[in-house]
C-alpha cells in the first residue's frame, strides 16, 4: 500500500535523512587505502546510534550489519568485512538505512578509495547525474515511468554503461520498503502517476560492462556484475510535493539547494 505522508511526517523522515548524511559526510574523511570494510561498518553504526536512530538493516530478513559495503565489482547487498582492506584505486559502495523515531531514511554513495582511473571517475559522475536526472523527474503528474525512462536513457542511450535492472528503487516510511517499485529503466508517460506526499528511493546501479548481475551463492546476499565489470550507485530519499522533489537525505546543501525542503 502507497503512504501519503503529512509535512510534518516528511520533516521527520528529514531529519532521519539528517544522520545518513552526516554518516556519509564523515566516510569522505574516513575511506582511504588500507581501512577495512569493517571499520566501515563499526563507524557506521556508532554514526548512527550516537546521533539517536536505529540502524534498520540490522535483522532485516536476517541481515546482520548497519551497512552494506560493496567494492568494485560488487553491484549491492555485500557484507562489511574484518579481512577486507581497500586499495588505492578501488570504490566501494556504502549504503544503509536509518529509522529515527518511526522515520526511515535510506541512502548508499560511492566513494573513491585514493586516487581511482578517469574511466572509473566518469562512471562514477555519470551514475551520480542519473540519479539527479531521474530525481528531476519526480514531479506531481508525471509518471514513474518517466523516473526509469530519463535514467535509462541517459546510462545507457547516450553513455553506453549497463543500467541494472534487478534491484530498483521503492517507497520508504512507515517501513524500510514499501509500495511503489520505482524502475531506473521504463518507458515515458507509463506507470503510476507521483503525488503529492509520496516518499521514495532513486538509486541507479550503473555498470562499466553489462547490465546483468548474480548474486553469490555461498552468501545469498552479495550482487556482482555478471561480467565482471565495475560498478557505481548513488541513492537519495526523496518527498514528491508541489514545489517539486524535495531531497531528504542531502549531504550538499549548496548543490541540492533547489531540492531542499
Amino acid at each position: 500500500m502507497i503512504t501519503l505522508k503529512s509535512q510534518r511526517e516528511i520533516e521527520a523522515m528529514a531529519e532521519s535523512g539528517a544522520i545518513i548524511a552526516g554518516m556519509h559526510q564523515e566516510l569522505r574523511k574516513l575511506i582511504k587505502p588500507g581501512i577495512s570494510t569493517w571499520a566501515i561498518e563499526e563507524f557506521g553504526r556508532k554514526y548512527i546510534e550516537d546521533h539517536g536512530g536505529r540502524a534498520a538493516q540490522i535483522g532485516f530478513e536476517g541481515f546482520q550489519y548497519a551497512t552494506t559495503i560493496s567494492v568494485n565489482d560488487e553491484v549491492a547487498h555485500a557484507f562489511p568485512r574484518k579481512g577486507l582492506f581497500l586499495n588505492e584505486g578501488d570504490i566501494v559502495k556504502v549504503d544503509t538505512v536509518v529509522d529515527l523515531n518511526g522515520a526511515y531514511s535510506d541512502s548508499a554513495w560511492t566513494y573513491a578509495v585514493g586516487e581511482v582511473s578517469p574511466e572509473v571517475q566518469r562512471l562514477m559522475d555519470v551514475t551520480k547525474q542519473a540519479l539527479y536526472i531521474g530525481i528531476d523527474q519526480a514531479q506531481v503528474g508525471n509518471r514513474l515511468g518517466d523516473i526509469g525512462a530519463a535514467i535509462n536513457a541517459f546510462v545507457e542511450d547516450e553513455n553506453g554503461y549497463g543500467n541494472v535492472r534487478d534491484y530498483i528503487g521503492h517507497g520508504i516510511g512507515p517501513t524500510m520498503h514499501e509500495e511503489p517499485a520505482v524502475p531506473h529503466y521504463g518507458v515515458a508517460g507509463h506507470g503510476l502517476r507521483l503525488k503529492p506526499g509520496m516518499t521514495i528511493t532513486i538509486e541507479p546501479m550503473v555498470n562499466l560492462g553489462g547490465w546483468e548481475v548474480e548474486t553469490d551463492q555461498e552468501d545469498g546476499w552479495t550482487v556482482r556484475t555478471l561480467d565482471g565489470s565495475w560498478s557505481a550507485q548513488y541513492e537519495h530519499v526523496i518527498a514528491i510535493t508541489n514545489d517539486g522533489p524535495k531531497i531528504l537525505t542531502s549531504q550538499d546543501h549548496e548543490f541540492d539547494a533547489k531540492y531542499l525542503l
